[in-house]
């Protein structure tokens, strides 16, 4: 786990550094508040040590927008302070600080803390049941094995390059990524509300058929819109609505299910689309056997700028290495292994 530091003080922002590594642990550090805002937005750090009294941002400020812009991703902070008083601890608590450290701080007592905030964390259930909601939809269908997992790590690798690179979008940040890792494995969840006789027909589909499985976007994007609006603060939801509705939109516009095109395409659908319809190449299916790396890029070029958009074909070619591990990693045939 990554922690990051915030101490004005040199020594101290040390002494801390060091007896972190110690447990265990990443370090990332800031010298103010202002620093520290910055790395936290840029690496979204789980847990963060604060010191109270800082030139400039302090830590009281530092947690109020760490709270204000965390989303659903929760933040346990440690606030280091030699307040005492009770009126203190009550303004520290009230801005959003879960713990506090008295200055100067005993290893052990950080050991305790640190402990205390990873149980915190754990409480958080909302990737088990984004992933758990995913199989469900899954285990309709025999087939797809590993598919969830491979398609979650390919939208990662995609989303992680994009932001990388010299024309990254703006809006793929550490929590873009982080999102579209959870959530990617939601984009077919709407196959629940498709017929047997459609989802696990073990043959190609005729055109009714296929205008029935089509549904499969909506009813998706209707179950998740539904939870947004009870918890409009869960971005993970939004990002998970729209890549269920749009993952089948294609950058021409003849895709499915409004016909989207380019740009009005969500960007985290148009990575997940490409994330998809490579896992379907390279996966055997009862109608087709599977095809070598090489052979579904191939055909995936072959849509650049038709099925798939040109950004991320580019990010694909730039860590297709990636996506060839991470088919070995979670093949279909290391099931039973």
């Amino acid at each position: 786990m990554k922690i990051l530091i915030v101490d004005d003080e040199l020594v101290s922002r040390k002494k801390m550094e060091k007896s972190i590594h110690s447990l265990g642990h990443e370090t990332l550090a800031a010298a103010d508040g202002h620093e520290a805002w910055k790395i936290w937005n840029d690496e979204r750090t789980r847990i963060v040590i604060t010191d109270w009294v800082m030139p400039g941002m302090d830590g009281l400020e530092l947690c109020r927008k760490i709270r204000k812009s965390e989303g659903s991703q929760y933040t346990y902070i440690i606030m280091v302070t030699s307040k005492s008083n009770i009126h203190d601890i009550v303004t520290g608590i009230d801005t959003g600080a879960d713990d506090f450290i008295s200055k100067p701080f005993v290893k052990e007592e950080l050991l305790v803390r640190i402990r205390a905030g990873q149980r915190v964390l754990g409480f958080e259930s909302r990737d088990i049941v984004i992933f758990s909601m995913a199989k469900l939809a899954e285990s309709r269908d025999p087939e797809t094995g590993n598919h969830l997992e491979r398609i979650r790590y390919y939208s990662k690798a995609l989303a992680e390059t994009l932001a990388n690179s010299e024309n990254s979008p703006e809006k793929i940040d550490r929590l873009f990524i982080d999102n579209i890792f959870r959530t990617s494995p939601l984009h077919d969840i709407g196959k629940i509300g498709t017929p047997d006789h459609v989802l696990l027909k073990p043959a190609r589909l005729d055109d009714k058929e296929f205008e029935i499985m089509k549904n499969h976007s909506r009813i998706g994007f209707e179950t998740l819109n539904d939870a947004l609006m009870r918890y409009p603060k869960a971005d993970y939801l939004k990002m998970s609505a729209e890549i269920a509705l749009s993952h089948h939109e294609k950058f021409d516009g003849s895709g499915y299910p409004d016909g989207l095109k380019g740009q009005a395409i969500p960007i985290s659908a148009r990575i997940v689309a490409l994330s998809d319809v490579y896992d379907a190449l390279v996966s055997k299916r009862v109608y087709k056997d599977a095809y070598l790396h090489d052979m579904a890029k191939a055909i995936i070029l072959q849509g650049n700028g038709t099925h798939f958009d040109p950004m991320v074909i580019a990010a694909f070619l730039a860590c297709e290495k990636s996506f060839v591990q991470i088919y070995e990693r979670f093949r279909d045939d290391k099931l039973e292994k």
